[in-house]
């Protein structure tokens, strides 16, 4: 080759490369090269498809976003919920106090013939009333700072009420609370949690989702489960979210809440309606705008570092592996203690 002359090189090498063409031709080149054309402009569609993963090239494919979706459908995808519940035509405002294991909370509604109702303002407050550190004169303040709040906004005298939670009922500073009101000329309800279970329902349960639905008022004294049964109500209680203070074990009450959890029909186990303290922790973190009704994510998505909410937490996620439950909405207006205000003649 050395020997040869530049043309003579060039001559040879043309030779070669058309010898390789025709023998490529021959053996069915060409066949093969359609073959690959297709699984190239598959994988392209795969990655490609879709306007916004077109756009950015650098979102996951559809195949992986799918893939995504399902893992988190496995651990209990959320699902809207959207309903308008039905508002009182007309109606009478009405104010109700709630002396809770955690402190005072106090709800003014309005309130129709037909019982339709809606929430006019609520009020939060924590007290150190139950942990037996405040005086009467402290109690006293704090009771006609809600009273004078609710004359205020245009609640009659007559139709401002006080219950005492049945979780608070185990509080040795509750009776404090009962002997100012009386000293105030106030009648003090009391509800057993029996009673208190009822009173939630009536109050979160929409009546057309009573066929498939229950209640769970997770408090920090007691929990209360509820459903309906045709015309009758059925509640039980179960440890409520400060059983910590009492070095009860997550374990223990992982078992006594699955027996009360199981007696729920099963019919009734596809949608919870939940309301309390610890729900009203988780549906802050999750609550789009001002909406009424707020779906929890699953349990294991919560990260939670005090010790009150991961017992309330505990509770929330025996409940849910228990019925197998994958909506839980939390009302962000209801109250047991207006439950109470809806059952007045």
């Amino acid at each position: 080759m050395q020997k040869l002359t530049v043309a003579g090189r060039l001559i040879i090498t043309a030779l070669i490369i058309g010898a390789i063409y025709f023998g490529f031709r021959m053996f069915g080149g060409q066949e093969a090269l359609k073959k690959l054309v297709p699984v190239t402009q598959t994988e392209t569609n795969t990655a490609t498809s879709g306007t916004d993963n077109a756009s950015n090239p650098a979102e996951p494919s559809n195949s992986a976003t799918n893939s995504q979706s399902a893992a988190v459908a496995d651990e209990g995808q959320k699902t809207a919920f959207n309903y308008t519940p039905p508002g009182p035509v007309a109606g009478k405002l009405k104010g109700v106090v709630e002396l809770g294991a955690s402190g005072f909370n106090s709800f003014i509604i309005r309130i129709d013939a037909d019982k339709n109702w809606k929430q006019e303002k609520a009020e939060f407050g924590n007290s150190l009333v139950m942990e037996n550190m405040a005086s009467d004169d402290d109690i006293r303040i704090g009771l006609k700072k809600y009273i004078g709040g609710m004359l205020d906004y245009g609640v009659s005298g007559k139709d401002i009420h006080f219950v005492v939670s049945s979780g608070a009922l185990k509080s040795e500073g509750t009776q404090k609370i009962i002997n100012v009101l009386k000293s105030l000329k106030y009648f003090v309800n009391t509800v057993t949690p029996e009673k208190e279970g009822q009173l939630g329902l009536k109050c979160v349960q929409p009546p057309k989702f009573a066929d498939n639905s229950f209640v769970a008022d997770i408090g920090s004294g007691n929990t209360k489960i509820s459903w309906k049964e045709g015309s009758k109500i059925s509640s039980v209680e179960t440890y409520g979210a400060k059983y910590f203070e009492k070095g009860t074990t997550d374990e223990t009450v992982s078992t006594e809440v699955q027996a009360k959890v199981k007696q729920i029909p099963s019919d009734k186990r596809n949608l919870c309606f939940i309301i309390g303290g610890v729900p009203f922790e988780l549906a802050k973190k999750v609550r789009n705008g001002k909406e009424r009704y707020t779906v929890l994510d699953a349990p294991s998505a919560y990260k939670l570092d005090n010790a009150k909410s991961k017992a309330g937490l505990n509770i929330y996620k025996t409940i849910a592996e228990t019925t197998g439950c994958k909506q839980f909405v939390f009302d962000w207006d209801a109250n047991f203690t207006i439950g109470f205000l809806l059952d007045l003649p």
